[in-house]
């Protein structure tokens, strides 16, 4: 029997978290993901405040509690004083992933020269893969289609459930044999 894979979706922000602001990035991974993988999977969804104890303490559920495979996070990545999902992430995770960020910044940077100020990172808890995402749902399909191949084999060498993608839409890369 195929193991459902459990994926986060965590939209980090004051105004979406108070009502103030409809929550789109959150809806945006959900949609990019439902295109993407073709194995089973379901969604925790998150909406919460900008802060670092908010968004640590989030992770540490998520990754602790509730055992989910991957970690999809939207918000908090810029220059702003409120923006703190960079640094309570890097509090968790136990592996930084910095190619990742690296990659997301590199895609972004043909799109708007303002990708440098993103602060995107990943990083592996546990059994748990968390990949922090920008907050703009156009953004969030640019940096998702640049790093989800790589994603299905991380979950692999951390013993995560596995996740098939469709490949007219997103090849995922596996080595031979793997």
């Amino acid at each position: 029997m195929e193991q459902t894979t459990r994926i986060g979706i965590v939209t980090i922000s004051d105004r979406a978290s108070s009502g103030a602001y409809e929550d789109k990035s959150g809806p945006a991974i959900r949609a990019w993901l439902e295109q993407a993988i073709t194995s089973p999977w379901q969604a925790e969804y998150r909406v919460i405040p900008d802060g670092f104890d908010s968004v640590r303490d989030t992770l540490l559920t998520l990754c602790d509690t509730e055992k989910l495979d991957l970690i999809c996070t939207t918000g908090g990545t810029g220059p702003a004083p409120r923006d703190l999902t960079p640094e309570a992430m890097a509090a968790i995770i136990e592996k930084p992933l910095p190619g990742f960020g690296e990659q997301m910044r590199r895609i972004s940077l043909n799109e708007v020269p303002t990708a440098i100020l993103s602060r995107q990172e990943a990083g592996v808890r546990g059994q748990t893969l968390i990949v922090n995402l920008p907050g703009k749902p156009a953004s969030i399909a640019t940096c998702l289609g640049a790093v989800f191949p790589a994603i299905p084999f991380c979950l692999d060498l951390i013993g995560a459930a596995r996740i098939e993608t469709d490949p007219a839409f997103c090849a995922a890369f596996r080595p031979k044999g793997a």
